[in-house]
């Protein structure tokens, strides 16, 4: 069940929804947008979203619920905050019930730009507690890793899974390797918002030598994209829209290292695990550009598979763009340390056991 991404979403969709199809389930997914049949697994549309946030947590969560109800399945599998009640109706129904944490919300909160600043910190704690009485009802919660070493769900749920949102080899599997010759371009491939850092990485082409930036998603508004379009250095941008998982392969096939640097806010700098993106470029054997942290730093003394860089200073982000751009050989070296790790511990054949794992010990 899902009430905020789209029935096709990477996680909730290719991942798991194919994985336990793949093994024998009978998996309907019930998600906005159309009805179909798709890889094995029924999905059951509730129509598009509306675009105001409370009426997407007042009415698309109750369609999703109204529609998942009415299956009768004997497990349900919830992947949103706002259908946390629903959950809790479905359990008090004596069905077994996952919620899929994507984040730790109580600390996103207190970056919500639209929520008033005054208000954050009483929301994000009245949230904690809120979701804490509902998880220690359920059967299980899911979440992508411990969060500085310490698993937030403790002493919260009766079962708590990490399951981090690592690659598909399959996508990944066509890539030449070694890499080909590559473009003088990095890449940044996934949300545009500020906090992930994308301001100070289009300042940062500013100071680089002769570099293009390759800038694919959506952004968080058209107000920031037009601000964004008017820094000097966006003419070393080359804007791709968003785009598709084929589309993804062949931009990280030409580009020289994938950037991922998220500001120090909220979770992000706290994650135990990195974000999609800087697993996809170790995938795809290209070095990689990403946040300093606690983890990233003891990942990269591991792998050696990239440049850790201080997300909010675009000389420094440059200066490792330059770096790489010059020595293609270390370049290539790095690529070929990320795609390794990934093979051997990055991967979502490793991820996925762990799924079939709680499945298996609830039935």
């Amino acid at each position: 069940m899902t009430s905020a991404h789209q029935s096709l979403d990477t996680r909730i969709f290719y991942k798991e929804c194919c994985s336990l199809a793949a093994a024998g389930h009978d998996v309907t997914l019930v998600a906005p947008g159309e009805s179909m049949e798709h890889s094995g697994v029924h999905i059951v549309g509730v129509g598009e979203i509306p675009s105001s946030r409370l009426q997407r947590m007042r009415t698309a969560a109750k369609a999703v619920y109204e529609k998942a109800c009415a299956l009768d399945a004997d497990l349900y599998h919830f992947h949103d905050p706002e259908l946390l009640p629903y959950g809790l109706k479905l359990k008090k129904q004596g069905k077994k019930v996952i919620y899929d944490s994507h984040e730790f919300y109580s600390y996103q909160i207190r970056e919500k730009t639209w929520i008033p600043a005054v208000l954050r910190n009483a929301i994000a704690a009245w949230f904690y507690g809120y979701e804490t009485r509902i998880c220690k009802q359920l059967d299980a919660v899911i979440c992508v890793c411990t969060i500085e070493g310490k698993n937030y769900f403790e002493n919260r749920a009766k079962r708590v899974e990490f399951i981090t949102n690592a690659p598909r080899l399959s996508e990944f599997a066509q890539m030449p390797q070694p890499a080909p010759q590559k473009e003088k371009a990095v890449c940044h491939i996934g949300g545009l918002t500020h906090n992930r850092g994308i301001t100070h990485l289009v300042q940062a082409m500013q100071h680089t030598n002769n570099a293009t930036l390759y800038l694919a998603g959506k952004f968080q508004s058209e107000e920031y994209e037009s601000e964004l379009r008017k820094q000097p250095s966006w003419s070393k941008v080359k804007y791709l829209g968003f785009l598709d998982r084929t589309q993804v392969v062949d931009v990280l096939s030409r580009s020289a290292a994938g950037i991922a640097t998220l500001l120090n806010v909220g979770q992000y700098n706290r994650f135990d695990a990195f974000p999609i993106k800087v697993y996809e470029y170790m995938a795809a054997g290209i070095p990689v550009i990403f946040s300093e942290s606690d983890y990233a730093k003891k990942a990269l003394q591991e792998d050696k598979f990239g440049i850790c860089v201080q997300p909010d200073q675009p000389k420094e982000i440059a200066r490792a763009i330059d770096y790489l751009l010059s020595h293609p050989d270390e370049a290539r070296e790095m690529g070929k340390n990320g795609r390794r790790a990934v093979l051997q511990k990055y991967n979502w054949g490793i991820e996925e056991k762990k799924l079939l794992a709680l499945y298996a010990f609830l039935q």
